[in-house]
């Protein structure tokens, strides 16, 4: 089991930025490639943002290339997604995840998710 607590969200305005972390505890953390997620009112889950297990590849969704980055401490169990440069389309509720996967877009690869954490972007 791994137990996934993200934190970070917030209200911003847009070209704004915010950094959200996710806390892993559990089983060991560096054994799983990472994932970022985000589900805005109305619609459907969507992929952000990935990175594998070393943090040494990563990927991301089109629209936020560019302004978001996601890196990992494996040292302190622990994911992060920094947002840059915030558009209010940006806004939803974010979810961090875990895969045993090397590197997945897709949902249903994801193993374990936190809770999420809002974060809401004004114009």
């Amino acid at each position: 089991q791994v137990q996934l607590v993200e934190s970070g969200g917030g209200l911003v305005q847009a070209g704004d930025s915010l950094r959200l972390s996710c806390a892993a505890s559990g089983r060991t953390f560096s054994s799983y490639a990472m994932g970022w997620f985000r589900q805005a009112p109305g619609k459907e889950r969507e992929f952000v943002a990935a990175i594998t297990r070393s943090g040494g590849s990563t990927y991301y969704k089109d629209s936020v290339k560019g302004r978001f980055t996601i890196s990992r401490d494996n040292a302190k169990s622990t994911v992060y997604l920094q947002m840059n440069s915030l558009k209010p389309e940006d806004t939803a509720v974010y979810y961090c995840a875990a895969s045993t996967a090397i590197l997945t877009i897709t949902s249903g690869t994801y193993t374990y998710w936190g809770q999420g954490t809002q974060v809401t972007v004004s114009s």
